[in-house]
């Protein structure tokens, strides 16, 4: 390790007065492959849509899939009620052409082409896996229906992949449900997932499948969500959280895993810093789901949309002083898995009808700007439903009207990408040449004579702007698909770290110089090239 040590100790001194390329610097990381099309597709920023109401039912969705005679609002209702009238071999052919329809090729060249997405999140339930997991369940009697869903749920990834599109598949519906709502998969209006050892270990079950899925073969998938919208203080919710991160690492610990933060993001955010990304035996990326709506609650309902707006500059507060230093704590990583531009009818009776097309474009703009400032992706709710565009639900609807931030890098032409890319290449060597003096200079000044590995700085530097290079001109060099114009940047930044620390094997007392090069060499590319 030693001779390895000055090996690349004299390589950056090389590399600081030569200005040598940066695929020379490339070779004295440790393990540091190239970003490849696949981590783009995890790490970059995800603007994206919930797909919707088609794996797991919701009435108010899609109400035509809901006979007369449904008894509640769910998909086992729906389901439940078309085979009693008409069997089980007619409820598949009818769920099976749902999900067929459910996303044409225009479907994803207008993602792609006008809403610029990146991501879509996929809502999923337990009971599509049929076989063993049903058993002995209220879906037993039924699993025939959904006997292609799996399969259906691997063809739109596929599809989404070729079109440059990840997929996060989101296990929205759980054995006895994460929480009461429909969404869950069924209108008992009970939570029955949380202390129950048999529901809880079924859930893991369910995961597991899902995770050899994607470990063999589901290429495009940026994360598998294992549970959506956990009640608050859920019981031992934080303690199945470790056993799952244990069953998804042994299949594969490169797959990103999302939690629901059960309404407390602080909460959930102490928990995950807790975790020091080197003292646990799974190393997955962990990344908090965090949804916000502002038509629920009684405080959002007895206030004006101006006040509401007003409250979103302020929101994600929960991440200061948590994220930035992966060397002494977990990463603090989150998404905004839901998000709408809907408000009460009681916060719009506070402003005059002519008002309201203005203030959804305010209250839609100031929301995704403030996601793209702090989160790691943004998906609307929602995509699909009967009743297209969707008014404020809509996402297809905000998009027309232009209620949404795009990030300006998302729409660049190819042409503007390799111009822009060039320009950070001439200008590398000055850069990092400039960021280790003012490195040392800033330690010199403040900590006179105690030992440093600055080198560890330039390291860091050199592979934080190579990082941002690749994931920026992967469109245009052509690794992800039929993906469009646009450039991509690293919006999953303290999960990526996470990785490329545990590859160059930053462990020691300096690790710190190395992280904090790194996340300079992301900061340096992304200025010059204007993200």
């Amino acid at each position: 390790m030693k001779k390895f040590l000055n090996k690349a100790k004299e390589s950056f001194s090389h590399h600081q007065s030569n200005f040598q390329s940066p695929l020379q610097s490339e070779k004295d990381q440790v393990n540091m492959s190239p970003p490849t099309p696949n981590d783009v597709f995890r790490y970059r920023y995800h603007l994206g849509t919930n797909l919707g109401s088609i794996f797991v039912l919701e009435r108010w969705l899609s109400g035509s899939m809901f006979l007369p005679s449904a008894s509640g609002d769910s998909e086992l209702d729906a389901v439940t009620a078309f085979v009693r009238e008409r069997g089980v071999d007619e409820a598949r052919r009818r769920w099976e052409q749902y999900y067929r329809d459910a996303v044409t090729d225009g479907d994803f060249d207008w993602l792609v082409n006008v809403a610029r997405c990146t991501s879509i999140r996929l809502p999923v339930g337990w009971w599509m896996m049929g076989g063993d997991f049903t058993r002995g369940s209220p879906w037993e009697e039924i699993e025939g229906v959904h006997a292609g869903a799996w399969d259906a749920v691997r063809e739109i990834v596929t599809r989404a992949r070729s079109h440059g599109i990840g997929v996060l598949i989101d296990l929205h519906g759980l054995p006895g449900g994460a929480n009461s709502e429909d969404h869950s998969g069924t209108s008992s209006g009970r939570t029955e997932l949380w202390g129950n050892r048999d529901n809880l270990d079924l859930a893991r079950r369910v995961l597991r499948f899902i995770a050899r899925e994607v470990h063999n073969g589901m290429e495009g998938v940026i994360g598998i969500q294992v549970v959506n919208e956990a009640v608050f203080n859920a019981t031992g919710m934080y303690d199945w959280y470790d056993q799952v991160i244990q069953t998804i690492g042994e299949v594969d610990e490169s797959i990103p895993i999302y939690i629901s933060d059960g309404w407390d993001l602080g909460r959930c955010l102490n928990w995950t810093t807790s975790r020091s990304i080197f003292g646990h035996t799974k190393k997955n990326p962990i990344v908090v789901d965090t949804h916000k709506y502002y038509t629920f609650d009684e405080k959002d309902r007895s206030r004006s949309p101006q006040e509401i707006i007003a409250q979103i500059p302020g929101e994600l507060g929960e991440l200061d002083g948590k994220e930035g230093s992966l060397g002494d704590r977990g990463e603090a990583q989150i998404i905004v898995g839901e998000w709408s531009c809907v408000l009460d009818g009681r916060t719009w009776s506070r402003v005059q009808p002519q008002e309201k097309d203005g203030l959804v474009s305010q209250f839609g703009h100031t929301q995704s700007q403030k996601w793209s400032q702090r989160a790691g992706g943004s998906f609307f709710w929602t995509y699909k439903m009967d009743w297209m565009d969707g008014g404020e639900w809509g996402f297809v609807e905000q998009t027309k009207r232009g209620n949404i931030f795009v990030p300006p890098y998302l729409t660049l032409s190819s042409n503007d990408i390799r111009n822009r890319a060039q320009v950070a290449q001439q200008r590398r060597g000055e850069m990092a040449a400039a960021a280790q003096q003012a490195h040392e200079d800033y330690w010199n000044r403040t900590s006179p004579g105690q030992p440093f590995e600055h080198w560890l700085y330039g390291q860091g530097w050199d592979a934080g702007f190579s990082d941002s290079l690749a994931f920026f001109t992967a469109r245009a060099e052509g690794r992800m698909g039929n993906a469009g114009q646009g450039g991509d940047k690293i919006g999953c930044l303290e999960i990526w770290i996470k990785k490329r620390m545990l590859e160059a094997d930053q462990r020691g007392a300096f690790k710190w110089e190395w992280e904090q090069g790194f996340r300079s060499g992301v900061k340096a590319f992304e200025s010059v090239v204007g993200i």
